[in-house]
């Protein structure tokens, strides 16, 4: 299937599945465990229901929102995907020179495949933020954190929910295992998909040797995503507290999130310790199974800090209508994950581009049909209050 020939999120799915090996795609697609978590985010924004205003004049809408004075074309964003250069060649240079075209941030992962600086400097008056995960060691935090000062990143998004990596079984059941490692069984995959062998895992095998994690500090020969035991790249988070957040917060004179919240308690917490936003998330259902559904916990975490603080969402994004859901009950701004990476996958980043253009123009009928110019005027009044 040609990315072109598809006309949803689900579509290029498919397109996806059929183009990376099976480990490279369970390993996008999965969640943990029962994939309790990863099943309710989507069925908690399937559940939702709007209330349209019709005899409404929706001419000249706008998607265009501004956050922490800058204006973004759409109130949504590419949100950070670690290793995600196992489904496109250097894939988030690609992401970033997409979002960039769309007028939108792109969050860079940590455990990404290229080097901030290049995805800086390829992506250029884009908007790029950098997700981090942040180590107990400062010392090796503080050159992370320069690294992205130094290439312009504008916010910084800490990742809060990884104190251990999820139960991901279906790497165990495919033999796959994060970082990379080339098995016969991986390799009889890569050979049957041949495509994805020339056009992702060689071509990135000739430009810069076996692809590392480019934006860990932990020393060079450590970092091949062959070789790299997870302890190294995880180690001490499991130790992380909100006092490392108040370093952290010391040593980043520009915007910070806090990534990963689903409570009440820790939203504010995070607004006490000097964060400017956070993300509402759970991983994508990647983490602890049986957490609450990103678009469940939304609505008590906005009421909570308030409306002066900035509140993102990401996690089971599908379409145009679940970014105007998460708008009405109160998010900021939404983050797709996987959408793109499915664009990616089937189409590098033309694909990405497109995977961008469907949620736009989806969201841009939902707003005609809710009877929306703007996105100030998706709330609340927009949803269905069942009596």
């Amino acid at each position: 299937m040609h990315y072109l020939d598809t006309y949803n999120i689900d579509d290029l799915r498919e397109a996806a599945r059929q183009r990376l090996p099976k480990v490279c795609f369970d390993w996008l697609d999965g969640g943990t465990e029962d994939h309790l978590t990863w099943r309710r985010n989507r069925e908690a924004f399937e559940e939702i229901r709007f209330s349209p205003r019709v005899m409404v004049d929706v001419g000249g809408r706008s998607q265009k929102v501004e956050v922490f004075g800058k204006t973004f074309a759409s109130p949504f964003g590419i949100a950070p995907t670690g290793a995600a250069g196992l489904y496109g060649y250097r894939a988030d240079i690609a992401q970033a020179r997409a979002a960039k075209e769309a007028g939108i941030p792109f969050i860079l992962s940590t455990a990404s495949f290229d080097p901030l600086e290049a995805v800086a400097r390829e992506a250029a008056g884009g908007t790029l933020w950098f997700q981090l995960y942040m180590s107990k060691n400062r010392e090796t935090a503080g050159r992370l954190v320069q690294r992205a000062l130094d290439a312009g990143c504008e916010a910084l998004v800490v990742t809060g929910d990884v104190a251990m990596i999820g139960n991901r079984e279906y790497n165990k059941r495919n033999r796959f295992s994060a970082p990379f490692r080339l098995t016969p069984h991986t390799m009889l995959d890569g050979l049957l998909h041949p495509r994805w062998l020339t056009g992702v895992f060689l071509k990135t095998l000739v430009d810069s040797g076996v692809p590392r994690y480019q934006n860990d500090d932990s020393p060079p020969n450590t970092q091949s995503i062959v070789k790299t035991p997870v302890a190294s790249f995880q180690a001490r988070r499991d130790e992380i507290d909100w006092a490392d957040f108040g370093w952290l917060r010391e040593q980043w004179p520009r915007k910070l999130f806090v990534k990963g919240v689903l409570r009440a308690d820790d939203a504010l917490l995070a607004k006490q310790r000097g964060a400017d936003g956070i993300f509402v998330s759970n991983h994508g259902g990647r983490q602890l199974d049986g957490a609450p559904a990103t678009i469940e916990a939304l609505p008590a975490i906005r009421a909570a800090v308030g409306p002066e603080m900035k509140v993102m969402l990401d996690g089971g994004i599908r379409r145009g209508s679940d970014i105007a859901k998460a708008l009405a009950l109160g998010a900021d701004m939404a983050f797709v994950g996987r959408a793109t990476l499915y664009g990616l996958a089937a189409g590098g980043e033309p694909g990405v581009s497109h995977a961008l253009g469907l949620l736009r123009t989806e969201l841009d009928r939902v707003m005609a049909l809710l009877g929306c110019r703007s996105v100030a005027d998706i709330n609340g009044d927009c949803l269905h209050q069942p009596r």
